[in-house]
């Protein structure tokens, strides 16, 4: 049995930060473990909001599959404050758990999905034209109450209006944004950064398959099955991407990993969809040597003051 009480001797000690549901951490994750240890790094998964874990006993706690804090976001918010030693940071944490940082990408000049948001108590109609929307809530992960809306439909306008209502019944902030149908194609792309000697380094990238196919129904377990395969990224990727990671507050140079997800727009140039800078899936099983640069990206994370 893990002791979480023990002060780090000898190795480092890190905590792969998970929770209850995955108690053994999300597979993918798992593929670290072993690099870690080839480092000389002692790495174990531990749950986040676990009351019996001593937190000071790691010489680093890196956030990887925390997937159930979305209803408990200011729980976890004020847990990750009181992490000594965390990757991504807990200012990170705070801004980058709203999806309102969108907004503040996009006055960066970031190209971002159009989005508008609708605040609890706030009253919304589905907007005139006929296009397709997906909603969503501004504090998610895994597609969990998001749903994809064809507003020609007469039952899609009253259910995407149910939706709004049954989100901002809950208190949660809505997302609305036009479905780009280029993911039905092109798919999304997913851009991951992992951290090097000089800040963060593109790893490798990957191709989502488009996963909305209607209105929201609920999702089973913590997030909807994806359809992963790899990517080349292009240069216009990577480029927005670059773009994307020097808006984020205080630097990225601090960061362990970062996840730029990408969809083309209406002209075909790449525009931003999320950035992930919480507890990003990193699909480490998608490319050649991905565990052992996330493994040496966390010993170069170590090294640091």
């Amino acid at each position: 049995m893990t002791n979480h009480h023990q002060p780090a001797r000898g190795k480092p000690r890190v905590a792969l930060v998970t929770c209850t549901e995955l108690a053994d951490l999300d597979p993918d994750d798992r593929l670290v473990v072993g690099p870690l240890a080839a480092h000389g790094v002692a790495a174990e998964p531990v749950v986040w909001d676990d009351s019996t874990v001593d937190w000071s006993a790691y010489d680093l706690a890196v956030l990887r599959s925390p997937w159930d804090y979305m209803l408990r976001r200011d729980q976890f918010v004020a847990w990750a404050q009181s992490v000594p030693a965390l990757a991504n940071p807990a200012d990170v944490v705070r801004w980058n758990t709203d999806k309102r940082y969108l907004s503040e990408l996009s006055v960066a000049g970031v190209p971002t999905v159009p989005t508008s948001w609708v605040l609890p108590g706030e009253p919304w109609q589905p907007p005139a034209d006929s296009g397709e929307y997906v909603l969503k809530p501004a504090i998610s992960a895994g597609s969990q109450d998001t749903g994809r809306y064809d507003l020609a439909d007469p039952e899609h306008r009253e259910l995407a209006a149910a939706h709004v209502r049954r989100l901002s019944e809950a208190g949660r902030v809505t997302m609305v944004q036009p479905y780009l149908s280029a993911v039905d194609t092109a798919g999304e792309t997913a851009l991951l950064f992992l951290a090097g000697p000089d800040g963060l380094a593109f790893s490798h990238a990957i191709r989502k398959g488009p996963m909305l196919t209607g209105p929201d129904h609920g999702v089973d377990g913590l997030y909807r099955p994806e359809e992963i395969t790899a990517r080349t990224a292009t240069e216009d990727q990577l480029a927005v991407a670059a773009k994307t990671l020097a808006a984020v507050p205080g630097g990225s140079e601090r960061l362990l990993y970062a996840r730029v997800d990408l969809i083309p727009g209406p002209d075909g140039s790449p525009v931003l969809v999320e950035l992930e800078l919480t507890e990003p899936s990193l699909f480490l099983a998608h490319a050649a040597g991905a565990p052992e640069r996330l493994a040496t990206a966390i010993r170069t994370h170590l090294s640091r003051p």
